[in-house]
């Protein structure tokens, strides 16, 4: 989406798409006659996060692999990742595949106990990331669609107030019955290439000054825009296509040009795709962007072979988030930055030898871990805990509606506002009590 920065209200806005292909105006404003404005429901709280980070580690990654480590477990359970190593918060330990996000647990809170007990990719997705339970009569937004709903009225910013590095993962629609216009745009490429090739923003193979030619040849062939270029119409249109060019050739493109970084700060993030895709978060929150979600590159899917994957893998998470943390707080960004990351569910405790998997871990959703930070999340703490061998639950149960409703308090939305249903149903951020949502509260331990 491209944004009609000129509106009173701030929410005309039309398709970036749409802009950069043919230059069209559209207009768009989602509220329902007779609810409240779209602002007042972003204000019900007192709001210390601006923006949100989401890394979402699809496919599950391991719990006691990572961030709540089973030292006495056994093989069986640890494997050869049975070492666990101390923070620079004394009495909380992690994997030991993570030194250098051991060196920031002050700057970040860990809930060990979270649970859904869903173990389907898709239905556990739209579960961690809407609150709503699968298979209800609507279809939810995300979290982050509803961030654009209600963050976007008073956001001015080239981008897209809800993107996604670098692919989206199809595991739900997530804009649900919000409508298209809410869906995640998408970067494409990769953050780590030479150049950063973002769909319709960065064109591949097409040099700046090519794009600038280009369009001052559209500019001279454009006699009809020229002939009456007073109809209301063609001054909108044109107005979208300056907005695609800033896109294009402007401060939008800037914030993806990476090569701006110093190459010591680009080194530290790491020269990987997630590495990179951290520090392209960095400059979207530096630009304002309410939602930003990193689809962790390959996945956490370990049926096979898990112990390598984790070890190719849980280092460059490490060195990555590590980076990003310590960056944001050295910019005073973390007070008003989310930063949230886990997968769908974790992964069994206890490891599968046999063949085919030859020391694989199936899906598992009785409990696993989260790590959440920054924007009035405290550092440095430990919400609930596991069993001796992290397969269920032990203390303090936290729910997706908890974790969610924790991340929409601190953001200033009001978790209970009814939602614009394009039919009229009535429909609410996060679902209300009852005997089918289980509900611990907000995560007041660490807010």
């Amino acid at each position: 989406m491209i944004w009609d920065k000129d509106q009173p209200d701030n929410q005309t806005r039309i398709s970036r798409r749409q802009a950069l292909r043919w230059g069209l105006y559209s207009t768009a404003g989602l509220m329902l006659s007779g609810h409240r404005s779209l602002s007042a429901l972003a204000e019900e709280a007192p709001a210390k996060a601006r923006s949100v980070i989401q890394i979402f580690l699809w496919g599950g990654m391991s719990h006691i692999d990572t961030w709540d480590p089973k030292p006495k477990a056994g093989r069986d359970y640890m494997g050869d990742l049975a070492q666990a190593i101390r923070t620079n918060v004394d009495g909380i330990e992690i994997g030991m595949l993570f030194p250098k996000l051991a060196q920031q647990a002050d700057k970040y809170s860990l809930i060990r106990s979270m649970t859904h007990h869903n173990n389907g990719h898709e239905t556990a997705a739209y579960l961690m990331q809407t609150g709503h339970i699968p298979g209800e009569r609507l279809s939810y937004p995300s979290i982050g669609a509803v961030f654009t709903l209600l963050k976007s009225p008073g956001y001015t910013g080239l981008i897209p107030p809800y993107v996604v590095l670098t692919q989206a993962q199809g595991r739900f629609s997530e804009e649900g019955f919000l409508g298209q216009k809410f869906k995640p745009f998408a970067t494409g490429g990769d953050a780590n290439a030479q150049r950063f090739e973002v769909e319709g923003i960065i064109a591949p193979g097409i040099t700046d000054d090519r794009q600038r030619a280009r369009r001052q040849l559209l500019t001279m062939m454009n006699t009809l825009g020229n002939t009456i270029g007073a109809n209301p119409q063609i001054i909108a249109a044109e107005k979208a296509k300056e907005q695609a060019y800033e896109l294009i050739l402007g401060p939008g493109r800037d914030v993806f040009d990476l090569s701006k970084e110093k190459p010591e700060l680009r080194d530290r993030y790491g020269r990987f795709t997630f590495g990179q895709d951290c520090l392209a978060a960095r400059r979207m929150v530096e630009a304002g962007v309410p939602y930003i979600v990193i689809n962790y590159p390959g996945g956490w899917d370990t049926h096979r072979n898990h112990f390598e994957t984790m070890r190719r893998q849980c280092p460059q998470l490490d060195q990555g988030l590590a980076a990003l943390l310590a960056d944001l707080k050295d910019r005073g960004l973390l007070d008003s930055t989310i930063v949230w990351c886990c997968g769908e569910f974790g992964r069994t405790p206890k490891v599968d030898w046999e063949p085919p998997w030859n020391g694989g871990r199936g899906h598992w959703g009785n409990v696993f871990s989260v790590l959440v930070a920054g924007g009035g999340f405290k550092g440095g703490h430990i919400v609930g805990s596991s069993d001796e061998k992290g397969q269920e639950v032990k203390e303090r149960p936290v729910y997706p509606v908890d974790l969610l409703g924790s991340i929409y308090h601190l953001s200033g939305i009001d978790a209970n506002a009814r939602l614009p249903h394009p039919m009229g149903e009535e429909a609410y951020i996060l679902p209300r009590a009852s005997a089918d949502v289980k509900s611990a509260g907000l995560l007041t331990e660490i807010m």
